[in-house]
């Protein structure tokens, strides 16, 4: 795709920076699109439910311990995501740093092929490496964001990506559910057909990757005053937490990202486990709702993605906060699946145009020198959320004896939490307050 003709400049120019073509964006979103076959498959769809039912044994620690897991992965991406964020910065090497997390999700993700009924500790480890180099190539690819889009049109190139990505999810998944419907006729078991399941998402991972590094360019400058050894991009993160108080609107906004986060990261990981334990659905069946579910997600960020940017960043997270507390009510009353696949749908929704509306948010709170290091901290947010959330989950289902329904109503405290911390959010404060410094 070539750059815009001079008619289209209004529409097309007014939306990406100057030198950006619109391939380019096509090009960063396709990562949005191969690494979501990872989160869908992995965390949400398959393995999680597998490694509950088969790896650990249906026990009543297994949800707590698949949630441990994650939290592991989690806090390790917490303590190197702002750094490596820093450090992009420093030596304008975002692409290069993503091509080595992209390889280790990849490796990761196939190896988790060898892992059987009982491999408990093979299962646990090789989670904790995939989701450790997930979390970082997540960081470093929305620090492009900023570099493709202008202010005003973050929202809808960040829903563009995040729509593709959930199409990616779908591919995916899709690819999935036709072996495992195939499998499942030949009469092969999960500890037979799931391994399959890792190396085609494996596989399709690398595949949809590619544009990304073919046609994505790095645009940002070394930054040779901060340039030089992990330590010293360590301490310019610190000197950022030092002077918190400059971007103020951005660090109420990172709290709320942090409580909200936790109820959509605890469902996320949890989806597929609280539709077969507690709904008593088939694998196929939850196969079947994470990819119907993965098309309302694709429209909701495409949906909201082209409004957000007119109704406001702020405006579209508070109506997603309240579909969510709206989700998590139908989904503690549900008493069947067809109440069950009402909320999930209303979770695919909410889900997209609050991931969106939240990344796009960031960047437009951050400066221009610090874009990598200030979604570093985004990622950070988010991360400790992925173990506020899912741990909060697991406790409350291994205390209960698994009461996934109790545990469901629970999260919905972040999302009301979240709401809260929205409202003092003042958009046009932190956007000055980030214009002062770029």
């Amino acid at each position: 795709m070539d750059a815009p003709a001079a008619g289209a400049e209004d529409s097309a120019g007014s939306s990406l920076a100057p030198g950006v073509r619109p391939r380019e964006v096509w090009a960063w979103a396709m990562y949005d699109f191969a690494n979501s076959g990872y989160t869908t498959v992995i965390i949400t769809a398959v393995f999680n439910a597998y490694f509950v039912a088969e790896v650990a044994g249906n026990t009543e620690w297994a949800t707590f311990a698949w949630t441990a897991a994650l939290s592991v992965s989690y806090a390790l991406i917490m303590l190197a995501g702002p750094v490596v964020g820093a450090f992009a910065d420093a030596h304008a090497n975002k692409k290069r740093l993503l091509a080595w997390t992209t390889v280790g999700c990849i490796g990761g993700t196939a190896l988790l092929a060898l892992v059987g009924p009982g491999d408990l500790p093979l299962g646990v480890a090789l989670i904790v490496l995939s989701n450790f180099f997930y979390g970082l190539g997540e960081n470093i690819v929305a620090a492009f964001l900023p570099e493709l889009a202008r202010g005003k049109a973050l929202g809808k190139v960040s829903a563009f990506g995040w729509s593709l990505g959930y199409i990616g999810g779908l591919v995916s998944l899709g690819a999935c559910l036709a072996y495992v419907t195939w499998a499942q006729a030949q009469g092969q078991s999960a500890g037979e057909f799931v391994p399959v399941t890792m190396l085609i998402t494996a596989a399709l991972f690398a595949l949809a990757s590619a544009p990304t590094f073919l046609l994505l360019k790095e645009r940002a400058v070394p930054q040779r005053d901060t340039a030089g050894s992990y330590s010293r991009a360590l301490g310019r993160v610190w000197d950022t937490l030092r002077h918190a108080h400059l971007y103020r609107d951005l660090g109420r906004f990172l709290l709320c990202i942090l409580l909200y986060q936790s109820g959509v990261q605890a469902v996320i990981a949890l989806a597929a486990i609280y539709a077969q334990q507690a709904m008593g659905f088939t694998m196929r069946d939850t196969l079947l709702l994470i990819l119907v579910v993965n098309v309302t997600a694709s429209l909701g960020a495409l949906v909201f993605g082209l409004v957000q940017d007119r109704l406001g960043h702020v405006r579209t997270i508070a109506f997603t906060l309240i579909g969510w507390c709206l989700m998590v009510l139908v989904a503690w009353q549900a008493t069947g699946q067809a109440s069950f696949w009402v909320a999930a749908n209303l979770a695919g929704i909410c889900l997209g145009a609050s991931q969106s509306a939240g990344r796009a948010l960031v960047g437009y709170l951050s400066p221009a020198r610090r874009r990598a290091e200030f979604f570093g901290l985004w990622g950070l947010a988010v991360k400790f959320a992925s173990i506020l959330g899912p741990i909060t989950y697991g406790i409350v289902t291994w205390v209960s004896g698994g009461d996934h329904r109790l545990a469901m109503l629970i999260t919905g405290v972040f999302f009301v939490g979240g709401l809260l911390i929205l409202f003092g959010v003042d958009l046009e404060r932190g956007r000055a307050a980030a214009v002062r410094e770029e």
